[in-house]
Formats: C-alpha cells, sequence, structure tokens
C-alpha cells in the first residue's frame, strides 16, 4: 500500500507513511510460530492473563474509588453502634448514603428494602452482618447475570474491537490504554484511526502508537470515510497476522443520528473482512457524568449493539455507585474503569474488587 495507490498509511509512528513493521518485544505469549497456539488459545489464555494481572494490581482499583469510599464512609459510623430501635433512621440514611454516590433511586431502594426486611425478621442482629448483607447485595447486583466481564475476542485474527463514545469520555485514550495491556501480554496490536471526523483525532491516536510501539493505519486525505479506513486496517491486520486490531471511531454525541449510523457503517465494513467481527464493541463512558451516562448508552447500545463498556475517570469522582446502575439497568458488563491517568491505570474490572474497594 502507498500513498499513491491509497488513502490510508500504515506507520509504526507519528509520520504518514509506509513504514516496516516495528518487531513487538520479546514474550512469553509468541504466536507466530508454527508451535504456537491456535488462536483460539492464544486469545483465551490473553483474557486470562489480563485477568490476573487486574487481581495483583487490586491496589489501583482500590485507590481508584477513594471519593466514592469517602461518600460511604458514613455506612461503618452508622452500623458501628446500630441497635433494633434505630433501624429506620439507621436505613434512611444509608439510603441517602448510597444515593449521593449515585447508586440511582431504584438501585438503593431494593438494597434498603432487602436489608430492612432481613432486619426485621431477625435474619441480621449486628451492625458488621449488615454491612456484610449490603456489599453481598451489591455484589448480586453486577454478578446475577453472569455476563463476561473479560474480553471475547473470538476464535480468529485478528480479533477486532471498535471503541466508541462521546468526544471528551476518553474514548482515545482508553484505547491507547488497552493497547498497552494487550501489547504487555504479548498480542501483536494494530490501530486504525477511524476517527476522521475530528482534525486532532489522528494525530493524537498517533502519539499513543508510538508511546505503545504498536502500527497505525491512518488516512492521509482529508475527509476520508471512517469505514473504509476501518475494512483496509482489518485487511491490513489479516494480511499481517496481527492479534487484534483496535478501531477507534469518531466521538459523537448520542443525539446525532447521522454520525451515529457512520458507527454502523463501520461494523458492516469490519463484518466483509473478518466474518463475526467485530468481536467487542466497547463503549467509553465518563464516569463523572454518573446517572447521565445512561441514555448515551442505551442509544449507542440500540444502534450497534454494545457488548462492554469502559467506565473512566473514576478516580475523579464520587459517583462510583453508577457501575451498578449501569450494570443493573442495561444489562451489559463494565470490562475496564479508568482509575487514574497513568497508561496502567485502565484495570479490567474485577466486581468483588470493586464491592470491597468501596466499602473497605
Amino acid at each position: 500500500m502507498s500513498a499513491s495507490s491509497s488513502p490510508l498509511s500504515l506507520s509504526p509512528s507519528h509520520h504518514h507513511r509506509l513504514a516496516p513493521l516495528r518487531r513487538a518485544a520479546p514474550s512469553l505469549l509468541r504466536c507466530q510460530s508454527s508451535s504456537s497456539p491456535s488462536p483460539t488459545g492464544f486469545f483465551t489464555r490473553l483474557g486470562r492473563l489480563i485477568k490476573e494481572k487486574a487481581k495483583s494490581d487490586v491496589e489501583k482499583i482500590v485507590s481508584g474509588f477513594t471519593k466514592t469510599r469517602e461518600n460511604l464512609a458514613v455506612v461503618d459510623e452508622l452500623l458501628l453502634y446500630w441497635n433494633m430501635e434505630e433501624t429506620d433512621r439507621v436505613l434512611d440514611e444509608l439510603e441517602e448514603a448510597l444515593l449521593v454516590s449515585d447508586f440511582g433511586p431504584k438501585i438503593t431502594i431494593k438494597i434498603v428494602e432487602s436489608l430492612r426486611k432481613d432486619i426485621l425478621t431477625g435474619k441480621l442482629k449486628s451492625g458488621s452482618e449488615i454491612k456484610e448483607a449490603l456489599k453481598k447485595n451489591v455484589l448480586d447486583l453486577l454478578t446475577k447475570r453472569r455476563m463476561k466481564t473479560d474480553l471475547q475476542l473470538g476464535t480468529r485474527k485478528p480479533s477486532v474491537i471498535m471503541i466508541v463514545g462521546v468526544n471528551g469520555g476518553g474514548k482515545t485514550t482508553s484505547l491507547g490504554k488497552l493497547a498497552h495491556r494487550l501489547k504487555q501480554e504479548g498480542a501483536k496490536v494494530l490501530m486504525a484511526a477511524g476517527d476522521t471526523f475530528r482534525a486532532a483525532a489522528s494525530d493524537q491516536l498517533e502519539i499513543w502508537a508510538d508511546r505503545t510501539g504498536c502500527d497505525i493505519v491512518v488516512a492521509e486525505e482529508e475527509k476520508a470515510k471512517a469505514a473504509t479506513v476501518l475494512s483496509q486496517a482489518v485487511k491490513r491486520g489479516k494480511e499481517k497476522g496481527f492479534d487484534v486490531v483496535l478501531c477507534d471511531t469518531s466521538g459523537r454525541l448520542h443525539t446525532n443520528y447521522s454520525l451515529m449510523e457512520e458507527l454502523v457503517s463501520c461494523k458492516k465494513a469490519i463484518k466483509k473482512i473478518v466474518s463475526g467481527a467485530p468481536n467487542e464493541i466497547l463503549l467509553v463512558l465518563d464516569g463523572t457524568t454518573g446517572l447521565n451516562m445512561l441514555p448515551q448508552a442505551r442509544e449507542f447500545n440500540d444502534v450497534v449493539g454494545v457488548t462492554g463498556l469502559i467506565l473512566t475517570k473514576l478516580d475523579g469522582s464520587a459517583r462510583g455507585g453508577c457501575v451498578v446502575s449501569v450494570v443493573d439497568e442495561l444489562g451489559i458488563p463494565v470490562k475496564f474503569v479508568g482509575v487514574g491517568e497513568g497508561v496502567d491505570d485502565l484495570q479490567p474490572f474485577e466486581a468483588e474488587a470493586f464491592v470491597d474497594a468501596i466499602f473497605s
């Protein structure tokens, strides 16, 4: 592919030119040799290793939800000297603490009434028992549908992940951090600069490609169609043996229907190159908006069929309860949470670690 024959270029740096593919760093997960596992085995192991790494980084989750935990610290104070006569007052204050942390009215009432019932029937007899029941209620809400929170990367290469969302939510940054995490576990990653609507988007993604040592396909011509960029990138990923193609898309308001339809075109274009792709469509949502993210998430889901959520900026928000509401309301799993500015601060979501972090 050259500039004269195509409006696209493949580059391992921020220059718009065709260059030799950058070699990945040595890894225990090489997948190009004849003795390497099948794509199915490779992707299964890749997902598992990312999850295992998350468990070892649990302190990042704990520190990332500091503001939400501070909001909920009142729970311990309320339950420390709890007695039966104080039940109504304590539950009223607990309800307020949950609402302030953006659990939402529906979830909050469900939790509080469950606790009230168990207290009045004598099932819960102490403050510590009430707290454990509270944590179990929240955990059950997050896990009851048995949704898969690990990446579903399919059975053939390349696995294709589309990243969607509105501008300002951390979409391109999340893609870059996800690329870093996948590269760390030995995956050969290709980025696709499909945000052709925003002038600086390709430049921003190329910086991330440089930073993570990934190759990238970008449009050389202005007003290139996003679907064309992404289909060429997936085609290149297929030809050159990439494990994962990460597709950036134009950030758009969920009310901008022409741009939302562009996402449908992108999805169709990818599917023509790799059957069954995209394997994941991850919606990036700004955690600081709390429950206001729900209409946005519903619209994106209706248009393209979101398979997982990335909730960003939760370290700067006291609204961590929105995680529970989003899962309960939409039935879409949270796959990653952004809990800091660092390249390693996009963390795979673990329901149990999350509950421990906000109620520790």
